[in-house]
């Protein structure tokens, strides 16, 4: 394919062939690797979910996803263009919402707009178009109103929310989250898995989530994958067929029970040994 060619609809949004990552020359010449042998294939608009042991590689995964890090083996590509380089196509949010204290929420949320091309040199022209984009998205995630306050005026979950809504603002086609809401209470954390999958349902970007919390992963993942301990590397492909919409009603069903105790039981091996890919 031709740098610059438009990707075919039915291709791969994500794929990983062969990927190895050791974190500098002197690991690599000792064959000392972070994440090995990564094989993987998104589709365009999927939604997966990545889970395992502490330390197994899975935020290494995203860094190399993103570009942030470069493969010491194998490719990457994303949206069919291959990754030499950290993505404008992109947003990330993490555990901590890293929210600027002397900024508004909506400051926050334009933040990336002010910094990322071509939206840096067109901010000044169009900041009232983007002022009103960022209040939608946050009406969308229940914090209308809330645009004017700063970090310090919000909850937990509302600053998450802002974090987000941040991520978001500048229409990425994939969304990149770090344990985003592992910091929250129980009954936050599953009013912001709703507000996730709406703001996935309605807009269908890509989203890949790294978490520990493997009823989050069922509850809103199409595929989840386990990670082996470092080196990391998938060794569980678990589709999750529950139909969608999902509430949350759902994660008391058996069908729900049964897959989070199974991918329970294999990061629990997993802890002992790695073992090849199963689906």
């Amino acid at each position: 394919m031709a740098p610059h060619a438009t990707p075919q609809p039915d291709a791969p949004f994500v794929e990983f062939d062969g990927v190895w990552l050791a974190y500098n020359q002197t690991l690599l010449d000792k064959g000392q690797f972070a994440v090995e042998d990564i094989h993987l294939q998104v589709r365009r608009g999927e939604f997966i979910a990545i889970v395992g042991p502490s330390g197994c590689g899975k935020s290494t995964f995203m860094k190399l996803t993103t570009g942030l890090k470069r493969p010491s083996r194998g490719t990457i590509r994303v949206d069919g263009q291959p990754v030499d380089g950290p993505l404008k196509i992109s947003g990330m949010a993490f555990q901590a919402p890293s929210l600027l204290p002397w900024r508004t929420t909506l400051d926050n949320v334009l933040l990336p707009l002010e910094i990322v091309e071509p939206f840096r040199s067109q901010f000044k022209d169009r900041r009232r178009e983007f002022e009103e984009r960022a209040k939608r998205l946050l009406a969308s995630v229940g914090l209308a109103g809330y645009e004017r306050k700063f970090p310090w005026e919000l909850s937990g979950g509302m600053q998450q929310r802002a974090s987000i809504c941040r991520a978001l603002i500048h229409e990425p086609k994939m969304l990149l989250l770090d344990e985003p809401f592992g910091a929250l209470d129980a009954f936050t954390r599953e009013e912001l898995w709703c507000t996730l999958r709406d703001l996935w349902e309605a807009q269908r970007f890509n989203v890949i989530l790294v978490t520990h919390d493997l009823r989050e992963s069922v509850f809103l993942a199409d595929t989840v994958y386990c990670m082996s301990k470092s080196p990391g590397r998938f060794v569980v492909r678990r589709d999750i067929p529950i139909p969608r919409t999902r509430d949350l009603e759902v994660t008391y069903t058996p069908e729900f029970t049964d897959i989070v105790h199974e991918l329970r039981g294999h990061i629990g091996a997993m802890r002992k040994t790695g073992a090849p890919l199963q689906q």
